[in-house]
Protein backbone atom coordinates (compact mmCIF):
# COMPACT_ATOMS: atom_id res chain seq x y z
CA UNK A 1 0.00 0.00 0.00
CA UNK A 2 1.57 2.95 -1.00
CA UNK A 3 1.85 5.79 1.99
CA UNK A 4 2.20 8.85 0.28
CA UNK A 5 1.93 10.63 -3.45
CA UNK A 6 2.78 13.44 -5.51
CA UNK A 7 0.23 16.16 -6.20
CA UNK A 8 0.53 19.49 -7.90
CA UNK A 9 -0.48 23.11 -5.59
CA UNK A 10 -0.78 26.65 -6.36
CA UNK A 11 1.60 27.64 -3.69
CA UNK A 12 0.54 31.48 -4.64
CA UNK A 13 -0.80 32.98 -7.15
CA UNK A 14 1.40 32.28 -10.27
CA UNK A 15 3.51 29.72 -8.66
CA UNK A 16 3.38 26.22 -9.01
CA UNK A 17 4.92 22.71 -7.43
CA UNK A 18 5.12 19.27 -6.62
CA UNK A 19 4.60 18.36 -3.27
CA UNK A 20 4.22 15.16 -1.02
CA UNK A 21 1.04 14.59 0.14
CA UNK A 22 -0.05 11.69 2.44
CA UNK A 23 -2.36 8.63 1.62
CA UNK A 24 -4.81 7.45 4.14
CA UNK A 25 -5.62 3.43 3.74
CA UNK A 26 -8.92 3.40 1.96
CA UNK A 27 -12.06 2.42 3.83
CA UNK A 28 -14.85 -0.24 2.78
CA UNK A 29 -16.31 1.60 0.03
CA UNK A 30 -13.29 3.32 -1.25
CA UNK A 31 -10.57 3.03 -4.07
CA UNK A 32 -7.51 3.72 -4.25
CA UNK A 33 -6.39 5.19 -8.07
CA UNK A 34 -3.18 5.24 -9.78
CA UNK A 35 -3.29 8.21 -12.06
CA UNK A 36 -2.86 7.32 -15.82
CA UNK A 37 -3.30 10.70 -17.13
CA UNK A 38 -4.58 14.38 -16.29
CA UNK A 39 -5.67 17.45 -17.90
CA UNK A 40 -5.61 21.36 -17.52
CA UNK A 41 -8.57 22.60 -18.06
CA UNK A 42 -7.27 26.19 -19.44
CA UNK A 43 -10.13 28.39 -18.30
CA UNK A 44 -11.10 27.61 -15.23
CA UNK A 45 -7.12 26.21 -13.84
CA UNK A 46 -5.60 29.28 -15.19
CA UNK A 47 -7.39 31.89 -13.58
CA UNK A 48 -6.75 29.93 -10.28
CA UNK A 49 -3.58 29.40 -10.76
CA UNK A 50 -3.51 33.28 -11.43
CA UNK A 51 -5.20 33.72 -8.31
CA UNK A 52 -8.07 35.81 -10.03
CA UNK A 53 -10.88 33.33 -8.31
CA UNK A 54 -13.32 36.28 -6.74
CA UNK A 55 -13.54 36.24 -3.13
CA UNK A 56 -17.45 35.69 -4.05
CA UNK A 57 -16.81 32.91 -5.52
CA UNK A 58 -14.50 30.85 -3.37
CA UNK A 59 -17.12 28.29 -2.14
CA UNK A 60 -19.05 27.81 -5.27
CA UNK A 61 -15.70 27.75 -7.09
CA UNK A 62 -14.64 24.69 -5.14
CA UNK A 63 -13.10 21.39 -6.95
CA UNK A 64 -15.22 18.23 -5.72
CA UNK A 65 -11.26 17.26 -4.30
CA UNK A 66 -9.42 20.22 -3.65
CA UNK A 67 -7.74 20.93 -0.86
CA UNK A 68 -6.32 24.41 0.73
CA UNK A 69 -8.02 27.34 -0.05
CA UNK A 70 -8.30 30.61 -3.10
CA UNK A 71 -5.87 32.20 -4.34
CA UNK A 72 -3.42 29.62 -2.31
CA UNK A 73 -1.72 27.27 -1.17
CA UNK A 74 -4.53 25.24 -2.89
CA UNK A 75 -4.82 21.85 -4.88
CA UNK A 76 -6.76 22.21 -7.84
CA UNK A 77 -8.00 20.20 -10.76
CA UNK A 78 -10.69 17.93 -11.92
CA UNK A 79 -9.55 16.04 -15.43
CA UNK A 80 -8.24 12.35 -13.65
CA UNK A 81 -8.06 8.84 -15.31
CA UNK A 82 -6.24 6.48 -13.69
CA UNK A 83 -6.52 2.32 -12.89
CA UNK A 84 -8.15 1.52 -9.33
CA UNK A 85 -5.43 -0.31 -7.53
CA UNK A 86 -7.54 -1.42 -4.42
CA UNK A 87 -10.93 -1.48 -3.62
CA UNK A 88 -14.46 -3.43 -4.56
CA UNK A 89 -14.26 -6.23 -6.71
CA UNK A 90 -15.77 -5.02 -9.61
CA UNK A 91 -13.28 -1.71 -9.97
CA UNK A 92 -10.26 -3.65 -8.98
CA UNK A 93 -8.42 -3.09 -12.22
CA UNK A 94 -10.59 -0.79 -14.42
CA UNK A 95 -9.70 2.14 -16.03
CA UNK A 96 -11.49 4.76 -14.05
CA UNK A 97 -12.62 8.75 -14.55
CA UNK A 98 -12.73 10.86 -11.61
CA UNK A 99 -12.92 14.95 -10.89
CA UNK A 100 -9.06 14.92 -8.84
CA UNK A 101 -6.83 17.01 -9.07
CA UNK A 102 -3.05 16.76 -10.67
CA UNK A 103 -1.60 13.88 -8.20
CA UNK A 104 0.11 10.83 -9.15
CA UNK A 105 -2.33 8.16 -6.68
CA UNK A 106 -5.20 8.94 -4.58
CA UNK A 107 -7.72 7.45 -2.37
CA UNK A 108 -11.61 8.37 -2.94
CA UNK A 109 -15.33 6.89 -2.44
CA UNK A 110 -15.91 4.17 -5.20
CA UNK A 111 -18.51 6.10 -6.43
CA UNK A 112 -16.62 9.10 -7.19
CA UNK A 113 -15.30 7.05 -9.90
CA UNK A 114 -16.96 6.46 -13.42
CA UNK A 115 -15.28 3.53 -15.40
CA UNK A 116 -14.03 4.10 -18.84
CA UNK A 117 -15.46 2.07 -21.61
CA UNK A 118 -12.91 0.09 -22.68
CA UNK A 119 -13.32 1.47 -26.54
CA UNK A 120 -12.03 5.05 -24.90
CA UNK A 121 -8.14 5.28 -24.36
CA UNK A 122 -6.81 7.33 -21.11
CA UNK A 123 -5.78 10.01 -22.79
CA UNK A 124 -9.16 10.98 -24.88
CA UNK A 125 -11.38 9.77 -21.44
CA UNK A 126 -9.55 13.46 -19.94
CA UNK A 127 -12.03 15.02 -21.53
CA UNK A 128 -14.90 13.47 -19.42
CA UNK A 129 -15.36 16.71 -17.48
CA UNK A 130 -15.39 18.97 -20.78
CA UNK A 131 -17.73 16.68 -22.55
CA UNK A 132 -20.13 16.43 -19.28
CA UNK A 133 -20.01 20.58 -19.59
CA UNK A 134 -21.09 20.64 -23.15
CA UNK A 135 -23.50 17.71 -22.52
CA UNK A 136 -25.00 20.40 -19.68
CA UNK A 137 -24.93 23.28 -21.98
CA UNK A 138 -27.16 21.23 -24.73
CA UNK A 139 -29.75 20.18 -21.96
CA UNK A 140 -29.70 23.74 -21.23
CA UNK A 141 -30.12 24.99 -24.79
CA UNK A 142 -32.81 22.33 -26.16
CA UNK A 143 -31.52 22.86 -29.94
CA UNK A 144 -34.33 22.45 -32.21
CA UNK A 145 -34.52 20.39 -35.96
CA UNK A 146 -33.11 22.93 -38.15
CA UNK A 147 -31.66 25.55 -35.92
CA UNK A 148 -28.92 27.75 -37.04
CA UNK A 149 -25.75 27.23 -34.31
CA UNK A 150 -22.30 28.83 -34.02
CA UNK A 151 -19.88 28.20 -31.42
CA UNK A 152 -17.59 31.11 -30.59
CA UNK A 153 -14.62 30.09 -29.16
CA UNK A 154 -12.67 26.84 -30.21
CA UNK A 155 -11.16 25.97 -27.28
CA UNK A 156 -11.73 22.86 -25.08
CA UNK A 157 -15.59 23.24 -24.60
CA UNK A 158 -16.06 24.67 -27.63
CA UNK A 159 -14.74 22.24 -30.06
CA UNK A 160 -16.47 19.66 -27.71
CA UNK A 161 -20.00 20.84 -27.98
CA UNK A 162 -19.41 21.51 -31.96
CA UNK A 163 -18.41 17.89 -32.19
CA UNK A 164 -21.72 17.33 -30.24
CA UNK A 165 -23.77 19.53 -32.20
CA UNK A 166 -22.17 18.20 -35.73
CA UNK A 167 -24.65 14.42 -34.52
CA UNK A 168 -27.76 16.86 -34.75
CA UNK A 169 -29.69 17.92 -37.67
CA UNK A 170 -28.73 22.07 -37.36
CA UNK A 171 -26.08 23.68 -39.20
CA UNK A 172 -23.28 24.40 -37.12
CA UNK A 173 -20.27 26.78 -37.41
CA UNK A 174 -16.91 27.36 -35.15
CA UNK A 175 -16.39 30.39 -34.86
CA UNK A 176 -12.39 31.35 -33.70
CA UNK A 177 -9.69 34.28 -33.99
CA UNK A 178 -6.92 31.48 -34.79
CA UNK A 179 -7.58 30.55 -38.42
CA UNK A 180 -5.84 26.96 -37.35
CA UNK A 181 -8.77 25.86 -35.89
CA UNK A 182 -9.67 25.15 -38.89
CA UNK A 183 -8.03 22.14 -39.34
CA UNK A 184 -9.80 21.21 -36.23
CA UNK A 185 -13.10 22.19 -36.94
CA UNK A 186 -13.19 20.45 -40.05
CA UNK A 187 -12.02 17.22 -37.49
CA UNK A 188 -14.63 17.75 -35.89
CA UNK A 189 -17.05 18.14 -39.15
CA UNK A 190 -18.19 21.22 -39.06
CA UNK A 191 -17.89 24.71 -40.87
CA UNK A 192 -15.18 27.40 -39.63
CA UNK A 193 -14.96 30.64 -39.95
CA UNK A 194 -13.30 33.77 -38.61
CA UNK A 195 -15.06 36.72 -36.66
CA UNK A 196 -15.26 39.03 -39.72
CA UNK A 197 -16.70 36.22 -41.92
CA UNK A 198 -19.21 34.60 -39.22
CA UNK A 199 -22.54 34.92 -40.82
CA UNK A 200 -25.65 36.01 -38.54
CA UNK A 201 -29.05 35.16 -38.05
CA UNK A 202 -28.46 32.09 -36.01
CA UNK A 203 -31.15 30.92 -33.63
CA UNK A 204 -28.78 29.67 -31.26
CA UNK A 205 -24.75 30.32 -30.41
CA UNK A 206 -22.68 29.10 -27.52
CA UNK A 207 -20.01 31.17 -26.06
CA UNK A 208 -17.04 29.96 -24.75
CA UNK A 209 -14.31 32.28 -25.58
CA UNK A 210 -14.42 33.97 -22.42
CA UNK A 211 -13.71 37.68 -23.58
CA UNK A 212 -16.07 40.87 -24.25
CA UNK A 213 -15.23 40.71 -28.17
CA UNK A 214 -16.65 37.02 -27.90
CA UNK A 215 -19.82 38.16 -26.15
CA UNK A 216 -20.46 40.56 -27.78
CA UNK A 217 -20.22 38.42 -31.40
CA UNK A 218 -22.11 35.91 -29.56
CA UNK A 219 -25.11 38.22 -29.82
CA UNK A 220 -24.30 39.88 -33.07
CA UNK A 221 -24.57 36.80 -34.98
CA UNK A 222 -28.34 36.56 -33.16
CA UNK A 223 -31.45 36.48 -35.05
CA UNK A 224 -34.55 38.38 -33.95
CA UNK A 225 -35.68 36.03 -30.17
CA UNK A 226 -32.34 34.15 -30.43
CA UNK A 227 -30.41 33.06 -27.34
CA UNK A 228 -27.19 33.07 -26.26
CA UNK A 229 -25.70 29.84 -24.02
CA UNK A 230 -23.04 31.16 -21.98
CA UNK A 231 -20.45 28.97 -20.31
CA UNK A 232 -17.26 31.32 -20.37
CA UNK A 233 -16.26 31.80 -16.57
CA UNK A 234 -14.23 35.20 -16.23
CA UNK A 235 -13.13 34.58 -12.83
CA UNK A 236 -12.29 38.55 -11.55
CA UNK A 237 -12.36 40.13 -15.10
CA UNK A 238 -14.48 42.86 -16.03
CA UNK A 239 -17.06 42.15 -19.24
CA UNK A 240 -17.96 45.22 -21.17
CA UNK A 241 -20.77 44.71 -23.94
CA UNK A 242 -22.68 47.42 -26.07
CA UNK A 243 -26.32 46.96 -25.88
CA UNK A 244 -27.44 49.48 -27.74
CA UNK A 245 -28.11 47.96 -31.50
CA UNK A 246 -30.45 44.85 -31.94
CA UNK A 247 -30.38 43.51 -27.88
CA UNK A 248 -33.29 45.20 -27.23
CA UNK A 249 -36.06 45.27 -30.50
CA UNK A 250 -34.71 41.95 -30.83
CA UNK A 251 -35.65 40.56 -27.46
CA UNK A 252 -32.33 38.69 -27.32
CA UNK A 253 -31.22 36.43 -24.32
CA UNK A 254 -28.12 35.85 -22.58
CA UNK A 255 -28.47 32.38 -20.46
CA UNK A 256 -25.67 31.27 -18.11
CA UNK A 257 -25.21 27.65 -18.15
CA UNK A 258 -22.67 25.92 -15.23
CA UNK A 259 -21.85 22.21 -14.93
CA UNK A 260 -21.89 21.96 -11.23
CA UNK A 261 -25.51 21.26 -11.17
CA UNK A 262 -27.75 19.28 -13.68
CA UNK A 263 -29.75 21.65 -16.16
CA UNK A 264 -33.10 21.99 -14.61
CA UNK A 265 -34.73 20.31 -18.19
CA UNK A 266 -32.99 17.22 -16.81
CA UNK A 267 -32.48 17.61 -12.96
CA UNK A 268 -35.56 15.63 -11.73
CA UNK A 269 -34.19 12.24 -14.37
CA UNK A 270 -30.72 12.48 -14.42
CA UNK A 271 -28.05 13.03 -11.77
CA UNK A 272 -24.11 14.54 -11.91
CA UNK A 273 -23.63 10.30 -12.59
CA UNK A 274 -25.58 9.72 -15.17
CA UNK A 275 -24.17 12.73 -16.55
CA UNK A 276 -20.91 11.31 -16.52
CA UNK A 277 -21.60 8.01 -17.97
CA UNK A 278 -22.93 9.62 -21.23
CA UNK A 279 -19.67 11.99 -21.47
CA UNK A 280 -17.92 8.73 -21.74
CA UNK A 281 -20.42 6.70 -23.57
CA UNK A 282 -20.24 9.69 -26.29
CA UNK A 283 -16.07 9.54 -25.94
CA UNK A 284 -15.89 6.81 -27.96
CA UNK A 285 -16.06 8.73 -31.14
CA UNK A 286 -12.21 8.85 -32.00
CA UNK A 287 -12.85 12.60 -33.49
CA UNK A 288 -12.50 13.66 -30.01
CA UNK A 289 -8.64 12.95 -30.35
CA UNK A 290 -8.32 16.35 -32.77
CA UNK A 291 -8.40 17.92 -29.20
CA UNK A 292 -5.63 16.50 -28.01
CA UNK A 293 -2.31 18.54 -29.08
CA UNK A 294 -0.29 19.17 -26.29
CA UNK A 295 1.07 16.99 -24.03
CA UNK A 296 4.00 16.85 -20.67
CA UNK A 297 5.21 14.95 -17.72
CA UNK A 298 3.62 15.59 -14.76
CA UNK A 299 6.67 16.36 -12.83
CA UNK A 300 7.07 19.32 -15.63
CA UNK A 301 3.65 20.68 -14.56
CA UNK A 302 5.24 23.64 -12.39
CA UNK A 303 7.15 24.92 -15.25
CA UNK A 304 3.87 24.40 -17.64
CA UNK A 305 0.99 25.89 -16.02
CA UNK A 306 2.96 29.22 -16.15
CA UNK A 307 3.30 29.02 -19.96
CA UNK A 308 -0.63 27.87 -20.27
CA UNK A 309 -1.74 31.11 -18.10
CA UNK A 310 0.55 33.33 -20.68
CA UNK A 311 -0.76 31.84 -23.72
CA UNK A 312 2.43 30.14 -24.80
CA UNK A 313 1.17 26.94 -25.44
CA UNK A 314 -1.21 26.73 -28.16
CA UNK A 315 -2.87 23.12 -27.10
CA UNK A 316 -6.37 22.11 -27.05
CA UNK A 317 -6.00 20.07 -24.25
CA UNK A 318 -2.42 19.97 -22.27
CA UNK A 319 -2.68 16.52 -21.19
CA UNK A 320 0.12 15.19 -18.78
CA UNK A 321 1.67 11.58 -18.37
CA UNK A 322 2.10 10.15 -15.06
CA UNK A 323 5.10 7.39 -14.76
CA UNK A 324 4.13 5.23 -12.15
CA UNK A 325 8.28 4.66 -11.32
CA UNK A 326 7.72 7.78 -9.35
CA UNK A 327 5.05 6.81 -7.21
CA UNK A 328 6.48 6.70 -4.03
CA UNK A 329 5.32 3.33 -2.03
CA UNK A 330 6.26 2.51 1.43
CA UNK A 331 8.74 0.07 2.64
Amino acid sequence: MQSEALAFWVREPGVGEILPVPLRPPGADEVVVRTLRSAVSRGTETLVFDGRVPVSQYDTMRAPFQDGAFPGPVKYGYLNVGVVQSGPPRLLGRTVFCLHPHQTAYVVPAAAVTVVPQEVPAARAVLTGVVETAVNALWDAAPLLGDRVAVVGAGMVGCCLARLLSRFPVAVTLVDVDPLRADVAAALGVDFALPEQASGRRDLVFHTSATSAGLQLSLDLLAAEGTVIELSWYGDGVTTLSLGGNFHSGRLSVRASQVGTVAPSRSGRRTNADRLVLALDLLRDTAFDALLTGESPFEDLPRVMPRLARGELPALCHTLTYDAEQVPCSA
